[in-house]
């Protein structure tokens, strides 16, 4: 997985505590590994376009 889906994605969010940019699903252990350890894994199937845009042009 390309960390540019990651960047665009409408779940990858900023946690200001920690300092760091994470995944805000709620993941078990199997689906981590399979999308992120997983070789054969080239996309996030959970990948949603969005950016801080999004909820501007729905109001």
């Amino acid at each position: 997985m390309e960390s540019s889906e990651c960047d665009t994605c409408w779940y990858y969010d900023y946690d200001e505590e920690y300092d760091e940019y994470y995944c805000m699903m709620d993941l078990d252990e199997d689906e981590v590994y399979r999308i992120f350890c997983s070789a054969n894994s080239t996309h996030c199937p959970f990948y949603r376009q969005g950016d801080d845009y999004t909820l501007a042009r729905r109001q």
